[in-house]
């Protein structure tokens, strides 16, 4: 997902800087991505510094890390997507938040500081590189509390070239992340291959 996030930020005239826990992988990545899109991207390890003077933070990381990197962020209160789907991945059958609640609510309450928005979940990583399938592009779901923070994202997913779609207020983040639960459950039964996407069509 940092791949494909990155690729579309990079696309949209964006700089990009990658964090990892082991920054030879953030490095190569981002070295990988700037040949490949033409792009500034650069890697480290520290989450402190990669967020300093960002204006968006992405938390590209499986749930439950989101909960414990954004209490790591600098209090100058970026905006900050989570895109985690709260899925029980050794038996793929349920979600492991509590019900009523969504997994961007639960790192919402880690920073209350922070501008969050729920974004990306519903999209797959391979598609999010090519930005695009069937030749439509993708549609990105944003749930926020945070209207302007919603926009900063919207602006971003834009510049990348998908369709950002406002799904209203944080809460709706419980639906999101319920529904792409779904879908993922049907990529083997359908022969999807983690390549589709969900579409709204007027």
């Amino acid at each position: 997902m940092a791949r494909g996030i990155a690729t579309r930020a990079l696309a949209g005239g964006h700089q990009v800087r990658l964090v990892d826990r082991t920054a030879a992988k953030a490095e190569n990545l981002a070295m990988e991505l700037s040949d490949d899109t033409g792009g500034t991207a650069t890697g480290g390890s520290s989450i402190e510094e990669g967020a300093t003077g960002a204006a968006v933070v992405v938390l590209a990381v499986p749930y439950p890390a989101g909960r414990e990197v954004i209490q790591q962020l600098p209090q100058t209160h970026p905006v900050v997507v989570d895109i985690s789907n709260p899925v029980d991945f050794t038996t793929f059958d349920s979600l492991v938040v509590p019900p009523g609640v969504s997994a961007a609510e639960e790192i919402a309450a880690e920073n209350p500081g922070a501008r969050l928005v729920k974004a990306f979940n519903t999209t797959f990583a391979s598609t999010l590189v090519a930005g695009e399938v069937d030749g439509r592009p993708l549609d990105v779901f944003l749930a926020s509390d945070d209207d302007g923070a919603k926009e900063t994202v919207a602006g971003l997913v834009r510049d990348g070239g998908l369709r950002p779609l406002d799904a209203g207020a944080l809460r709706r983040a419980r639906e999101l992340e319920a529904f792409q639960f779904l879908v993922m459950t049907m990529q083997d039964r359908l022969g999807l291959g983690w390549s589709s996407a969900v579409k709204i069509l007027p």
